[in-house]
């Protein structure tokens, strides 16, 4: 269960390909949202037929076309139906927290405190350290594509981050300072978690300052700095609407996880993909990524209010890697899963209504040393109550490698517990 998406300029949205199968085996199926009129015993259960609503669609955004962002099962923890998560990427021309910043204790309660300085002043420190990117990509039959999206210098000596999605399947990448634009190489992306590291052949230059994202809380001020349909060095305002929420998007080229975002109502849109998330002391607490949008299309109110955000801390790890040359790696345990709903439990006579159902167990993984079977149903990990299958991805993608987790899980009419030992997915890649 571990994307990337595709642009195509003057082209309509376009839903993703099927699932792809192992050998990345924490990849989930689609549920069945429908009920036979006998329900068969439980033996155990096989793959539940493919769901009819399928998934919202996911990719890069223009004037005049968006492909949306691809969801298994919608907005994770979030009341979201007919609508979407979106790519905010390219436009034509266009663990407990802790009291963080901006909290300060009072004498029966915690209240949030004034922001730390004007809005205008965290502009100024932050504006400099987050550019344009213009992306020009090979289309079908021989055409191109333009596109704008948006990163954050991270390095003094030309190093930008972005997101993988905003310079995928580039043939030119254009950073543009001030009213100078310089050619720009890629230097290595993550598309498991939509992160890439791009460098120009520039040095001396306005280093962004990077903060921490575990010490968020909700409510604080934050500030989006990007280039929404190509409008470079624009900065809206907002607050931390939510944190720790996860969604899974997909296409051809594989699945992309989007693990604890940061959600935020400062105002973000189609281009600010790649751009900064700023606390109110002016450091970088996340990578603006995703929009969720009501209609799942692209319209005349396409920022509703709900963008997400990876979180700096988490981004930061995946940039060092990149930057030194290093393969990324993930945790791993080997199992492909699907949500057990109320009318799944029902049609196959599952002894629970709610967790991740083991459709596969890979050979030779974690899942298997650890005596996980096919038709088991995960209802826990560690202390993460398990009700989908992207809980037990988040959950998996939260840990490290090395690390020993207990995993709980509903087999027959029994509760059974044991400890896997996480692995890399660097061997099944």
């Amino acid at each position: 269960m571990e994307d990337r998406s595709e642009f195509e300029s003057g082209t309509p949205p376009v839903p993703d390909g099927q699932l792809i199968a192992p050998p990345y085996p924490e990849r989930i199926a689609a549920p069945p949202l429908s009920e036979p009129t006998a329900p068969p015993a439980y033996s155990p259960p096989v793959a539940p037929p493919d769901s009819p609503h399928g998934r919202a669609p996911r990719g890069r955004a223009s004037f005049g076309a968006l492909l949306a962002a691809a969801l298994l099962g919608g907005v994770v923890g979030a009341a979201a139906i007919g609508g979407g998560l979106w790519a905010l990427d390219r436009t034509l021309t266009a663990p407990t927290p802790t009291p963080s910043r901006g909290v300060t204790q009072a004498s029966t309660a915690t209240t949030l405190a004034m922001p730390t300085e004007p809005l205008e002043a965290v502009a100024a420190k932050v504006v400099p350290s987050v550019v344009n990117i213009a992306v020009e990509s090979s289309g079908a039959f021989g055409s191109t594509s333009s596109a704008v999206g948006s990163g954050v210098i991270i390095r003094q000596d030309g190093y930008i981050l972005t997101n993988n999605h905003v310079v995928e399947g580039a043939t030119s990448i254009v950073v543009r300072l001030g009213t100078t634009d310089i050619p720009a190489k890629v230097v290595g992306t993550d598309p498991t978690s939509d992160l890439a590291v791009i460098k120009i052949d520039k040095t001396g230059l306005p280093a962004a300052v990077l903060g921490s994202s575990a010490s968020l809380q909700v409510g604080e001020t934050v500030i989006a700095v990007g280039s929404p349909f190509g409008l470079d060095k624009t900065v809206t305002s907002g607050i931390v609407s939510a944190l720790h929420r996860t969604n899974l998007s997909q296409d051809q080229s594989g699945v992309t996880s989007y693990t604890n975002l940061i959600q935020t109502d400062a105002p973000i849109n189609p281009g600010n993909s790649g751009g900064a998330l700023a606390d109110m002391s002016g450091a970088v607490v996340g990578i603006n990524t995703l929009i969720y949008s009501p209609t799942g299309q692209l319209g005349t109110s396409q920022s509703a209010g709900i963008g997400f955000a990876i979180p700096v801390d988490f981004a930061k790890t995946i940039a060092d890697q990149l930057v030194a040359g290093k393969k990324i790696t993930h945790p791993y345990l080997g199992v492909s899963a699907a949500t057990v709903t109320p009318a799944i439990a029902q049609y196959y006579s599952l002894p629970v209504d709610s967790g991740a159902l083991i459709q596969q167990v890979s050979a030779g993984s974690p899942a298997e040393a650890a005596g996980l079977r096919v038709g088991d149903i995960i209802v826990r990990v560690d202390d993460h109550v398990i009700a989908t299958s992207e809980d037990v991805f988040s959950a998996i993608r939260g840990s490290a490698i090395g690390q020993k987790i207990t995993i709980e899980v509903a087999r027959d009419t029994k509760r059974v517990t044991m400890d896997a030992t996480l692995a890399s997915d660097a061997s099944v890649k």
